[in-house]
């Protein structure tokens, strides 16, 4: 891992431990919970479309899956938040093999339009499947998740799990794109043909990703799920799987800290959009296209070649 990148973490550290102090009223944890669980799914999406450069417009249904696969065990079998989370990141995984393992198959928009039909599959089976979802009603009094005796039923302590998660993640997650297996990634992002002649097992490389961001998603699903206590179909609707395919674009798509930082964009923007209920949608469609249309490459990617280019006048001047 670059130095760049261990000194990001450790300041990304103090802002999380700073900002509840700092806050002022807990409405701001709540926004700043919603940040990390959306980062979490991005920075997952992030492998796979950034780094691998396979779209997935399916995802949604991991996030439902995980979510209503420990709001169901929790609810009507008693399972611990823990386990229930646990199992529903074996449900993910399991789906993510069955799924990704003809679906990678597929390149472009083909396989945009198979994970397409996959999340629009899983959205209709959390409405439709009434005798286990509860469909449009949804699932209440999900209990807040715990680890053993320790409860995380309020917002500071959540809080503070949700962020150690995602910035454990994010570590992970920097380690394994500049590994040896994050330049297979990258390697057949450029040329998948060139990857395998080089001996890289393109099929498995692209089935693990999309596992591994089926899993942040699957985890993703399960705290959002014990942090509301209530989970329905529509928080899982197709327009989440986009919203998270535009964070990882936004921010920066060959990027980890890119997808971190749209997620944080758009979270916030959506928030400051709730002020403007009627032309919402409209202020919000702009403003990605003002985004998508002068910094294409993304925000994170932009902000470091201004600071090439900053450096470079100095050192000309200089």
């Amino acid at each position: 891992m670059a130095k760049n990148d261990l000194a990001l973490i450790s300041g990304l550290m103090v802002v999380v431990l700073v900002f509840p102090l700092i806050a002022p009223n807990s409405y701001y944890i709540t926004v700043a919970i919603f940040i990390a669980i959306n980062a979490l799914t991005a920075i997952g999406m992030s492998l796979l479309l950034g780094y691998t450069g396979q779209i997935s417009f399916g995802h949604n249904a991991f996030l439902g899956l995980g979510a209503y696969a420990s709001a169901l065990l929790c609810t009507r079998l008693g399972f611990p938040p823990l386990l229930g989370t646990a199992s529903g990141v074996v449900l993910s995984i399991l789906m993510a093999i069955l799924i990704g393992s003809p679906a990678l198959m597929l390149r472009g928009h083909y396989l945009a339009m198979a994970t397409l039909a996959f999340g629009l599959i899983g959205y209709i089976t959390l409405n439709e499947w009434t005798s286990l979802t509860q469909g449009a009603s949804g699932i209440v009094n999900i209990p807040n998740f715990s680890i053993g005796n320790l409860k995380l039923n309020d917002d500071v302590s959540f809080y503070a799990f949700i962020w150690l998660i995602l910035i454990l993640f994010i570590f992970v997650f920097l380690n394994l794109v500049n590994s040896r297996f994050g330049r297979a990634l990258r390697a057949i992002r450029s040329r998948e043909g060139a990857a395998m002649s080089m001996g890289i097992n393109v099929a498995r490389v692209k089935l693990s990703v999309f596992v591994l961001s089926a899993v942040t998603a699957s985890l993703a699903g399960s705290f959002y799920a014990h942090y509301v206590t209530f989970v329905s179909p529509n928080s899982f609707g197709l327009i989440y799987s986009l919203l998270i395919v535009l964070m990882v674009m936004i921010g920066g798509m060959r990027s980890i800290w890119g997808s971190f930082v749209g997620a944080v964009i758009l979270t916030i923007l959506t928030e400051f959009l709730r002020a403007f209920e009627n032309i919402d949608t409209l202020i919000y469609g702009l403003t990605i296209v003002l985004v998508m249309f002068f910094i294409p490459d993304g925000v994170v990617p932009s902000i470091r070649r201004l600071g090439k280019w900053a450096m470079q006048r100095e050192n000309h001047n200089g």
